[in-house]
């Protein structure tokens, strides 16, 4: 309509917003392949975290490793009655965990079984953190963590596990000291090196993911240098979540 100058004219020329996305199955890993640069095995992606996101949690954490996203949150603790109450009573209180993949996370990995997955993960997720939470000091109550993966870049599990470690101590629950999460891959070559923080391109490739028993290795030799590789990146993150619980801190302090 030559009139109508509500209109707002377009470009003569466009190009759809697929040619500039990056394919599916891209990540650094992948560039640095086809330029011939070798993979650090201790590299470790880059890190974003922050602390007291959801003002609706008790705690809250947001992290960030390369393309992998995880939005953790902490409420409670809360006063249990009857038989539950009972069950978290005794030696103290109990930590419930629970793991969600967002629809839009990426696709199912191979042989993945949707909820069981998701249960599967969630008790890893207690079964790590539980020793950290001073539980004795909330008997007869029970803390309620969630994660939510937003993307699943690799290592989805030690985002996750990190994640809930600040959002736990961004709500004040007392701890021995912060969990950190690191995983580790390993391909299927005998004489293949252990590779920490592998990519979601790398753990498809690989035959052992992280330490919860998937997959086979023979040498305990092996299995040693994984373990060391994957405490050293423990501890070269640990200051990172330092900072990132200072920094909320100093956000809720009144000016």
């Amino acid at each position: 309509m030559p009139g109508d100058h509500r209109r707002i004219r377009g470009p003569e020329e466009s190009q759809p917003p697929s040619l500039y996305a990056p394919a599916p199955d891209e990540d650094d890993d992948a560039a640095e392949e086809r330029a011939g640069v070798p993979r650090d095995p201790a590299r470790l992606r880059p890190v974003y975290a922050r602390a007291g996101l959801l003002s609706q949690a008790k705690g809250s954490a947001y992290l960030e490793a390369g393309r992998t996203k995880v939005l953790c949150a902490v409420s409670g603790p809360r006063p249990v009655e009857g038989e539950r109450g009972a069950a978290a009573g005794g030696a103290g209180g109990r930590l419930l965990c629970d793991f969600r993949r967002a629809p839009f996370s990426g696709p199912r990995r191979r042989g993945a079984g949707g909820g069981a997955e998701e249960r599967e993960l969630a008790l890893a997720l207690q079964e790590a953190l539980e020793p950290a939470v001073r539980l004795g000091r909330y008997p007869r109550a029970q803390l309620e963590l969630s994660a939510l993966l937003l993307e699943d870049g690799g290592s989805a599990l030690a985002a996750a596990l990190t994640a809930a470690s600040l959002a736990l101590a961004d709500a004040g629950i007392e701890m021995y000291d912060l969990v950190v999460g690191c995983a580790l891959s390993r391909g299927l070559e005998p004489a293949a090196a252990w590779l920490l923080d592998p990519t979601r391109r790398e753990e498809e490739r690989a035959a052992v993911a992280g330490l919860l028993g998937s997959g086979e290795a023979s040498a305990p030799d092996s299995w040693a240098d994984g373990v060391r590789l994957g405490l050293e990146g423990c501890q070269r993150l640990y200051p990172v979540l330092q900072q990132c619980l200072l920094k909320a801190a100093r956000r809720r302090a009144p000016p």
